[in-house]
């Protein structure tokens, strides 16, 4: 099976069905292990990027967290709560289709505090610089959930 041809397929399905342009194909040896488009629009949830769902179908399935023995593919370079996902599965490869360059003329997804051509410089800035708002409020016993998580966890 061409998996560039079918994460394309899942893609435009989706936008014939009033969904978003967007789709992710999880593969492990030769197999789908799972596959999703963007689905936000259809759940009015957020966090429902293609590649996220497909991140979650697939560890569920293969009961893990990790990927490390799976190609991912994307339709487009990856937006960047996607790439943060991708990061901490960890997929032998992602391969991606087409790059926010490419079909920035042809699809905007613009948010208060989000446009695509500006939030990876965001990263950059000092937190007290960045669009979104964010404040910090300190409290000692926050450090205790790690403090425990690593009594229990690390030996």
């Amino acid at each position: 099976m061409d998996f560039v041809k079918r994460t394309i397929a899942l893609a435009l399905e989706n936008v014939e069905g009033g969904g978003r342009p967007f789709a992710t194909v999880i593969v492990r040896d030769g197999e789908i292990i799972a596959e999703s488009p963007n689905l936000v629009a259809q759940t009015n949830d957020p966090t429902a990027h293609a590649e996220v769902v497909a991140i979650r179908e697939a560890c569920k399935k293969l009961q893990t967290e990790h990927l490390t023995d799976c190609e991912i593919y994307i339709l487009a370079s990856p937006f960047p709560m996607c790439l943060g996902a991708l990061y901490y599965c960890s997929p032998k490869k992602v391969t991606y289709i087409t790059t926010r360059e490419d079909y920035a003329p042809y699809y905007k997804d613009d948010r208060k505090y989000f446009e695509l051509e500006t939030f990876y410089d965001e990263y950059c800035k000092p937190i007290e610089e960045r669009r979104l708002p964010m404040v910090q409020q300190k409290d000692e016993d926050s450090i205790k959930v790690y403090q425990r998580w690593n009594e229990l966890n690390v030996k």
